[in-house]
């Protein structure tokens, strides 16, 4: 453990980033899984709304800086052709 106050703040303030991260990864990958879910039962209706309620949180996610731009418009690409080739 650190022995400065600043670095012992600084080990408090990783913490919390790390957690509100992990947060908003968490919920990025779960938007993500639940459109591929409705893809996978073949309810195209259920994917394009799982995919309009995924996008916005996959946008945030970029607005965070957790994931790079280039990667959530691999995942919003990808996730829209599967649904358009239902």
């Amino acid at each position: 453990m650190a022995n400065i106050a600043s670095a012992r703040k600084r080990a408090r303030q990783a913490e919390t980033n790390r957690q509100r991260n992990m947060a908003t990864r968490s919920r990025f990958r779960t938007a993500v899984k639940k459109v591929l879910k409705a893809v996978r039962a073949g309810d195209k209706d259920g994917a394009a709304s799982a995919y309009q309620a995924a996008v916005p949180v996959i946008d945030k996610t970029v607005t965070k800086g957790i994931i790079h731009a280039n990667k959530a418009a691999r995942h919003k690409s990808r996730l829209n052709t599967r649904i358009r080739q239902m």
